[in-house]
């Protein structure tokens, strides 16, 4: 006998569809916790085989169903929403959760939906700690923004005091002269305040200069309100307020580092010229094991590089990508593609770089972001092909294919 079981996940339940042989024999609500975990593993237990376990993947709502299949070694197949959606689209005009659940479990017998690849919970780990990385690089630019605003109301000159506002010295330093007021204090009085006040070295000679600096920007400066103005304090919070994030993303990216060196993607990953601890990191993360990833193909369609065409009549199109996978893997790969060029003018050359400057120095080749997607799919079949066959990258090997 053939046994199903499909689950269909909301947000703190699941409805649960057992199918015996094609025929939907019983469906109940659980909850998901220990009482509604534990009503689902008495259910599995009760057959004399595994059976086919079908749930739709929601996110972090569908975590802790796949977090208790694995603690038991239960083979599941978990499915992509969108191709969840398409399998069912004609077997749902009354759509409901209950529905869901049974149709996943009857479509199972006609589909016979492979199981999916468990992968080390290390991945998963990992890309926890990559997306709260994301996380915090978007606040600091949404800090930064807040910052520059509220600087052009206190002391908009201190910007071009540094080739960069994005240092913590920087920053720091907006604790101590949030104003243009306070730069208009003897010079001496001004180098004891920011020398007591910062936590980094600075040499005589450098202070003296950065002081006569922000005196020259604090005499023309016309600051919109005054000293006590409480936009003084907003300065001064969000200057620490990136310094504390800034900490926090070096903090979670030696973390990172720290769990992922052991893993063999890690010295692979390394091997490619241009790939910094960052990168290589943060593409463990997004992409896990490659292993799971039959054809390169595949792994293009995760990531969303994959090709679809518009042709109509006479019309045919050149091709876009469909953008349907691992967005965060797609920003990755593309600053990889910059780094690799880069770091090929300084002597480590790649097949990448030169198919990529080849292509960009073609009159036939349009658009550098179109290019940039095309070494991107090289990249990533690069890695396949490296992981699969557990080699290091080799320029000349590389350049031979």
């Amino acid at each position: 006998m053939h046994y199903v079981i499909g689950i269909d996940v909301s947000k703190a339940t699941s409805q649960v569809a057992v199918a015996v042989d094609g025929k939907v024999t019983q469906h109940f609500k659980i909850t998901h916790d220990v009482l509604g975990f534990n009503q689902l593993n008495t259910i599995i237990m009760q057959f004399n085989e595994f059976p086919d376990i079908v749930f739709e993947a929601t996110g972090i709502y569908s975590r802790r169903l796949k977090s208790f299949l694995d603690w038991h070694n239960y083979p599941y197949t978990y499915l992509n929403p969108l191709a969840a959606k398409k399998q069912l689209d004609q077997l749902r005009p009354n759509k409901n959760d209950l529905n869901d659940a049974k149709n996943l479990a009857e479509t199972q017998f006609i589909l016979a939906r492979a199981k999916s690849y468990v992968q080390n919970p290390i991945y998963i780990e990992l890309q926890d700690m990559s997306r709260f990385y994301q996380q915090i690089n978007h606040d600091i630019v949404s800090t930064k923004n807040r910052l520059h605003r509220t600087l052009q109301l206190t002391f908009p000159e201190i910007e071009g005091l540094f080739s960069a506002t994005d240092s913590p010295h920087y920053w720091e330093l907006l604790t101590i002269v949030p104003h243009a007021i306070i730069t208009r204090r003897s010079r001496q009085a001004l180098m004891d305040t920011i020398q007591g006040g910062i936590s980094w070295h600075i040499g005589h000679e450098r202070l003296r200069k950065l002081v006569d600096q922000l005196m020259s920007m604090g005499q023309i400066s016309a600051p919109a309100v005054a000293a006590n103005s409480y936009n003084v304090a907003q300065v001064i919070y969000y200057a620490k307020r990136l310094i504390e994030l800034h900490g926090t993303k070096g903090d979670i990216l030696t973390a990172m580092v720290d769990k992922a060196k052991d893993l063999p993607e890690y010295s692979i990953y390394q091997s490619i010229p241009g790939f910094s601890d960052k990168t290589v990191v943060s593409l463990i993360a997004e992409l896990g094991n490659l292993h799971r990833f039959r054809t390169a193909n595949k792994l293009n369609a995760f990531v969303g590089i994959d090709l679809r065409f518009n042709d109509s009549g006479d019309y045919k199109s050149t091709g876009f990508i469909t953008k349907r996978g691992n967005s965060t893997a797609r920003k990755v790969l593309f600053r990889a593609i910059s780094n690799i060029a880069s770091t090929a003018s300084y002597g480590h050359p790649s097949h990448i770089n030169d198919w990529y400057q080849k292509k960009k120095q073609s009159s036939l080749s349009k658009g550098t972001k179109k290019i940039a997607i095309g070494a991107m799919s090289r990249l990533l079949r690069t890695m396949h092909y490296l992981v699969i066959n557990h080699q290091l990258y080799d320029y000349k090997a590389a350049s031979k294919h």
